[in-house]
């Protein structure tokens, strides 16, 4: 019992503080300033929390914030992530399916920045961190990376409850920040990962981020016109047969990059 009371005693306080770094910038996205300062206070503090539990509850060191390199990681994680998303668009677009329809703000682009600082950290400590890491320890890394997939994708239609789609393409980004995580043994990427996406999607390219409407706009005000297989329909382009691609693609990326450094587990023996 108390082998699984300590992973469940970490994902309820982890849920616990998902819902309330997400409720609080929500509350706070009229205001620039305070959305960067609170969500990147929200992401320390999502850190911080993640390594006193470990060592508390867990008896144990977290293994996966390594300190060295973890800036130039978090950084690359996070172009990587506006990059994907970016070319998501640009592919959309190809087919006659989006335009930009004038300017948002730079003040509401800063502002997602911060409410998605705090989001990605807190999701990823809460799924890949927590979730992934206490999976993998007992059944391996394969069953880890489809439950916690699987898992962050369902979490997704809390936005929207009609969007089953939209769903399991979220199951597709979930698997490419599972691998990150896989491939690395840290959340730095993972995190940059999940932040560039979701900037990208909110903060520059103004668009629904995985089915929740925002009355912020980003820096651009983009439109989505055409089939939903194409644009990702209400969802947001997330949904769409291009991200699933670039998210997918992604992944095969860095499974090769898994496997060359040996870097998957075998189910636990006792």
């Amino acid at each position: 019992m108390k082998r699984l009371g300590r992973p469940l005693l970490l994902l309820l306080i982890f849920v616990v503080v998902d819902a309330l770094v997400v409720t609080v910038l929500n509350a706070l996205s009229g205001s620039a300033i305070l959305s960067l300062l609170v969500g990147a206070a929200a992401a320390a503090a999502t850190l911080w929390l993640y390594a006193w539990t470990t060592r508390r509850i867990e008896r144990k060191e977290p293994q996966d914030m390594p300190a060295a390199g973890r800036f130039r990681t978090l950084a690359r994680g996070t172009l990587a992530g506006i990059g994907l998303f970016t070319a998501t668009v640009l592919a959309i677009a190809v087919f006659g399916g989006f335009g930009i329809d004038g300017w948002g703000s730079v003040g509401g682009m800063l502002s997602i920045f911060g409410l998605m600082a705090g989001v990605a950290t807190v999701e990823e400590v809460l799924f890949r961190g927590i979730l992934f890491r206490q999976i993998e320890e007992r059944a391996g890394t394969w069953p880890a990376l489809a439950v916690s997939a699987t898992l962050f994708g369902l979490l997704h239609l809390i936005n929207d409850p009609t969007a089953i789609g939209g769903a399991l393409a979220i199951v597709a980004a979930g698997l490419m920040a599972g691998t990150a995580y896989v491939a690395t043994r840290a959340l730095w990427l993972p995190i940059g990962l999940h932040l560039g996406w979701n900037f990208a999607e909110g903060g520059i390219f103004g668009v629904p981020v995985s089915g929740a409407d925002s009355s912020t706009l980003g820096l651009l005000r983009g439109v989505f016109d055409g089939p939903a297989v194409l644009t990702g329909g209400d969802f947001g382009p997330e949904a769409s047969l291009f991200a699933v691609l670039a998210s997918l693609l992604a992944t095969a990326y860095l499974l090769r990059v898994a496997r060359r450094r040996s870097a998957f587990r075998a189910r636990a023996t006792v």
